[in-house]
């Protein structure tokens, strides 16, 4: 079983930037990373990291979120940069296979407005 602490989130303006970070204890799987909630009660897949340095990120957060992991510390932050209202959401820090996520902490809200 993992257990998560997620820190970071908050309220920022459209084009502003947010940290999130995440600290993972117990039996860590290949892949952490973090996932999202949005109001419209999608989930959706953000940016993973495998132990072999693998990324991936969703189309919508290329090139404007950047992942990080500390294999000896067993975290993983996520720097996002030019938020957009439409980042709006609860993301949660997860672990899992490079096909999904089998366990997730309890969610840091992100809302992105003027």
């Amino acid at each position: 079983q993992v257990q998560f602490v997620e820190s970071g989130g908050g309220l920022v303006q459209p084009g502003g930037s947010l940290r999130l970070s995440c600290k993972a204890s117990g039996s860590i799987p290949y892949f952490m990373g973090w996932h999202r909630r949005t109001p419209g009660n999608q989930r959706e897949m953000v940016a993973k990291r495998g132990m072999g340095g693998e990324i991936e990120y969703a189309d919508a957060v290329k090139d404007r979120f950047v992942i990080s992991r500390n294999m000896a510390e067993n975290t993983i932050d996520l720097q996002m940069t030019n938020l957009k209202p439409e980042d709006t959401a609860v993301y949660y820090c997860a672990v899992g296979s490079f096909w999904n996520f089998t366990s997730w902490g309890q969610g840091t809200q992100v809302t992105v407005a003027s």
